[in-house]
């Protein structure tokens, strides 16, 4: 006791060391150091700790004398928090705020010394989050977002605002402002920040959020929020689908807006009449004709004055092609055809034959055999489409183009005879044969081989005919195989009925010249005249008498 009085005494000569500051978090255990763990047993008396009452008052804590136990002297609420550590060290158990005060550390040896510190106590926020958010935000419009809260801690957080995780700054078109609340019992601050925010478009889909970072503690970061931006219509654009419409399309017009929330209901302008269409933003054409042609718009309804148009062209085409259907032709005729289009634009023309396709469009100036056939147009204007057909039939009477043999085996020989005609000729030949084949008559030719074996030289004729005439045609075949004495001659109908025409005139002529001998003349030199000229005309009928004769 008597030691304790005199340490007490002397701790008016005490030396002061210089202020140290320690640290400590919220809730748990502090260790204040004593001269920061350089005290030794064997160096002291007594080790004694205090703290700073204010106004020049301390409280002890505890006192430690060399060869016993550490006592605790504290009463109150340092009674059950405080112990001592075997190197001296208070430890000081759930920290709060009342216990940011200055500690000291008084060590007796030789002499005294106090090591004062002063207890600083922190405490990281409970959490950070974003409340009261808004539902919407205006484009333009400087509106409330949300509020940013950090709840107890100390010191109080510092609140920073993001927008996709890059930091909001007091500016154009926001604006920040923060307020901090202290708990009365525990001390402890709670950080409050608001951000007003005037949206931009591009801010639909943006993730804002909000953080504070504690000295002793990890970044924390609220969940993100986004929004709904609202803005006023600026523009609207009438679509029209399909974008080139053909006779008997559906055409949906659709009257788009930018605003947010779109507009719901919209006038449509067609033809002069206006139609509103009610909760909806379309409006449908049924079956439309080329009459539906025209310019057509759609508007707001509580702005008739914001408006947007389009000009739609109904494509149409019709054809007429003449003539038509079947076309029967002699050959060697002329046929004109003419295709007329009538359309909204220019469309594209294609022929084919028998489904051939040609290469332009079919002209007959002189028909022959091979013209023959189905001829189709084909006239196309984007998805609209026009056929139009007529199928040429060129007749005729039959024609030989050639005849001629080729050998064959041994003594045999084929004889082949080509003729063109329509309807298709029937071919006979003078002589009997075995025949080879008959082709199916294309293009108006038919070619018939027969077989035959001449025991000796001969004539064979080939005949080809229908309804519409005759031809035959002779060629000599010889017995020898080299062939050498073959000779092709033409025998034509209508020349030899020419000759016989002519010798039958000639005779008849004789005859009446004949008869008129031996009538009565008149006399002078016109009778003489006449005379001579039937002496001419009487020699003349004894000379074709004579070619008949032959």
């Amino acid at each position: 006791m008597h030691l304790l009085s005199a340490l007490l005494a002397a701790s008016l000569l005490c030396k002061v060391a210089g202020l140290d500051r320690v640290t400590g978090l919220y809730g748990q255990t502090l260790e204040i150091p004593c001269n920061n763990g350089a005290v030794k047993m064997e160096d002291i008396l007594l080790v004694k700790w205090k703290y700073d009452k204010g106004q020049g008052q301390y409280g002890d804590l505890m006192v430690l004398n060399k060869g016993h136990d550490a006592v605790v002297s504290a009463t109150a609420d340092y009674k059950n928090r405080v112990s001592m550590a075997k190197n001296f060290s208070l430890l000081l158990s759930g920290a709060k705020l009342s216990d940011q005060k200055t500690f000291t550390c008084m060590v007796a040896g030789t002499d005294i010394t106090e090591y004062p510190l002063a207890v600083v106590i922190h405490k990281p926020p409970a959490g950070v989050g974003i409340s009261d958010i808004a539902e919407a935000l205006e484009i333009g419009k400087l509106k409330k977002l949300g509020d940013c809260v950090a709840r107890d801690a100390n010191p109080a957080a510092s609140i920073t605002w993001l927008r996709n995780n890059e930091p909001l700054a007091d500016g154009k078109g926001i604006s920040i402002k923060s307020s901090v609340l202290v708990d009365p019992d525990t001390g402890l601050s709670t950080t409050m920040s608001i951000l007003e925010y005037s949206a931009l478009k591009s801010d639909a889909g943006a993730q804002f959020t909000c953080s504070t970072q504690h000295p002793l503690g990890e970044k924390l970061v609220s969940s993100p929020v986004n929004f709904t931006i609202t803005y006023s219509t600026e523009h609207i654009t009438l679509r029209v689908n399909p974008e080139s419409p053909a006779e008997g399309d559906n055409v949906t017009l659709t009257c788009e807006a930018d605003g947010n929330p779109a507009p719901t209901s919209f006038n449509f302008y067609i033809k002069g009449e206006v139609v509103k269409a009610e909760n909806a933003n379309k409006h449908i054409l049924t079956h439309v004709s080329r009459n539906a042609t025209g310019l057509y718009k759609c508007s707001l309804i509580d702005n008739p004055l914001m408006e947007s148009s389009r000009n739609i062209t109904v494509n149409y085409l019709d054809i007429n092609l003449s003539p038509s259907g079947k076309i029967v032709k002699h050959a060697g005729k002329a046929l004109n055809i003419t295709l007329q289009i009538d359309s909204s634009e220019k469309s594209a023309v294609s022929w084919t034959k028998e489904g051939v396709k040609l290469h332009k469009e079919p002209k007959f100036a002189n028909l022959t055999y091979s013209d023959s056939g189905v001829y189709e147009c084909e006239v196309t204007l984007k998805t609209l489409r026009r056929k139009a057909s007529f199928h040429l039939v060129v007749q005729g009477a039959p024609v030989i183009k050639y005849l001629k043999k080729m050998d064959a085996k041994g003594q045999q020989i084929v004889l082949i005879c080509e003729a063109e005609g329509s309807p298709k000729p029937v071919v006979s030949w003078s002589i009997n044969g075995t025949v080879l084949n008959e082709t199916s008559h294309p293009n108006g030719k038919i070619t018939h081989k027969i077989t035959v074996t001449p025991s000796a030289d001969m004539t064979v004729t080939c005949t080809v005919s229908n309804e519409f005439g005759m031809m035959t045609q002779d060629l000599n075949v010889s017995s020898d195989p080299s062939g050498k004495n073959d000779k092709t001659q033409m025998v034509v109908g209508v020349v030899v009925g020419l000759l016989i025409a002519a010798l039958v005139i000639g005779l008849a002529y004789w005859l009446y010249v004949k008869k008129s001998k031996q009538g009565s003349w008149k006399t002078g030199e016109k009778e003489n005249g006449n005379s001579e000229e039937e002496k001419k005309l009487e020699e003349k009928g004894e000379e074709n008498s004579q070619k008949a004769e032959v």
